[in-house]
């Protein structure tokens, strides 16, 4: 069965194009990871979150994907943070990498199918270099070795501006050993105390921009199908890697296709520690839980900017007290709604069956086809998210009001809706969880949050169950007064007395 036909947003063209891969039902994706020299936040999961949904998207269409993220190891940045903290900079950047993976898997980010590091992909970017100084396309200088973007006549096709326009824009550092200020460099000659590896130039190490060049060729060719980063990395990034790439190899496409995530934005500030709005992961798991970050990501097109709403309480010296989340609490709000439905829903097709063989109403048959038609239109998440609300209000309204429909009708409706919210929001990592658990862990969050005595909710709730069993239904429904005073909904279930934290409950 062939994949599902894709359009996409293709930055380089400026408009949506049908997707044709190199090789039919195939599709090789490169993505920019990450530069691990400090714990990730909030930013790190946003552009992990936007291309593990293309992934995810792609797959739901029945794409078969190879997806290769790289981890940047040898860099400035880790170089300065080593010294600092006088670390060996291939040991810090190890270690941060192992917690940026496990920071992204607590957010149902899928881990890819391969991971390349520049310090193990030293002889290729080595022998793509000397390409390209064999071509004519760099030069050496005192052990450095420079791109000569003169040579490249496409250069500023993806940014959309001249040459000119783009180092008036950028902060080009001046050195006058190079031919133009717009060169940029492939291979740096070694100083003192960073790491280097020998070369045909001298000891040294990889500029930054031609470790992608090098691996995205080491693991998907030469020319591949789908190129992805943030938009931040038009310019210079991956303007640099389609020079260097198409220096090196010829004349023939480097990415056949450029996609590029929106920018996360803070009431227009940038993300800085002195604002106090570098949000970590472990930060956001306490306060309103990784699938709710991850919920209202999906809910943005990942091509638009996100506005991230935040409320910082402060001291008279301006040092942060408190932040809040709003829209991250009215996310987590919502996957709980979800959560609550598929539970409700595995109760009813568990007491009575699925229903068997047969028809489904016509509605429940509709989230799957919508969700294909979303993600195959440049991956619309927000469309496949309302689909999604569709199917849950039906469920719940085949739960709620259903009695007037056929009995085995309505089973089977329902099964299939369970089945199809779960597909669906497998493909854009939500959903995932067992509803029973989820609820739990959304519950114990709560209770330590606004500091609930846990044992006072259980002596209230094992003080109803005997009232009820004594039949004293007016003292059991004074408890539960009790309870909502708390802050506490009972929820009487067919596998027993459960309770959750109400929305919007006092502390």
């Amino acid at each position: 069965m062939s994949a599902h036909p894709v359009r996409l947003y293709d930055s380089l063209r400026r408009q949506k194009v049908p997707f044709q891969p190199v090789v039919p039902d195939r599709v090789g994706v490169y993505v920019c990871g990450p530069t691990p020299y400090a714990a990730a936040h909030i930013g790190h999961v946003y552009s992990a979150v936007c291309f593990d949904t293309i992934r995810r998207g792609l797959i739901f269409l029945g794409w078969q994907v190879t997806y290769v993220r790289n981890i940047t190891d040898v860099d400035d940045k880790i170089i300065n943070r080593a010294r600092e903290t006088g670390q060996d900079p291939l040991a810090l950047s190890a270690h941060f990498t192992d917690e940026y993976n496990a920071d992204m898997a607590r957010f149902a980010v899928l881990p890819p199918d391969v991971e390349p590091r520049v310090s193990t992909h030293i002889a290729e970017i080595i022998a793509i270099t000397q390409k390209l100084v064999d071509a004519g396309k760099a030069y050496v200088v005192d052990g450095d070795v420079y791109f000569e973007v003169a040579t490249f006549s496409a250069y500023g096709r993806l940014s959309g501006q001249s040459v000119d326009d783009l180092v008036a824009g950028e902060r080009v550092a001046v050195d006058e050993r190079k031919r133009a200020p717009a060169d940029f460099a492939l291979w740096k000659a070694a100083k003192p105390g960073e790491p280097a590896w020998d070369s045909p130039w001298g000891r040294g190490r990889p500029g930054w921009h031609i470790e992608c060049s090098a691996m995205s060729a080491t693991h998907l060719g030469e020319t591949f199908d789908l190129h992805g980063g943030g938009k931040d990395l038009v310019f210079p990034h991956h303007e640099n890697e389609i020079a260097q790439s198409q220096g090196a190899h010829g004349t023939h496409t480097f990415a056949r296709y450029w996609l590029h995530n929106g920018f996360l934005n803070f009431d227009g500030e940038k993300m800085s520690r002195s604002e106090g709005n570098v949000f970590s992961c472990t930060q956001i798991e306490r306060e309103v839980g990784t699938e709710a970050l991850r919920f209202y990501f999906v809910s943005h097109h990942y091509r638009s900017p996100i506005d991230f709403e935040y409320v910082a309480t402060r001291d008279a010296a301006g040092a942060l007290l408190d932040v809040k989340f709003p829209s991250l609490e009215a996310a987590d709000r919502r996957v709980e709604y979800f959560y609550t439905t598929l539970r409700r829903n595995d109760d009813f097709v568990a007491q009575g069956g699925d229903g068997g063989e047969g028809a489904v109403v016509p509605e429940a048959e509709q989230l799957v086809p919508a969700a294909r038609d979303a993600i195959a239109d440049d991956f619309n998440a927000p469309v496949v998210v309302a689909a999604l609300g569709e199917a849950a209000r039906l469920a719940n309204r085949l739960l709620d009001e259903g009695k007037g429909v056929d009995k085995a009708l309505r089973r089977r409706s329902l099964a299939r809706l369970g089945r199809d919210l779960r597909a669906v929001g497998w493909a854009l990592g939500v959903l995932g969880a067992d509803p029973a658990a989820y609820a739990r862990a959304r519950r114990d969050r709560l209770v330590r949050k606004r500091g609930l005595d846990v044992a006072q909710v259980e002596g209230l709730l094992a003080a109803r169950a005997e009232a009820r069993k004594a039949k004293d239904f007016a003292r059991a429904d004074a408890l539960r007064g009790e309870l909502t005073a708390l802050g506490v909904e009972v929820l009487d279930t067919p596998g027993g007395t459960d309770w959750r934290i109400l929305d919007g409950a006092p502390a």
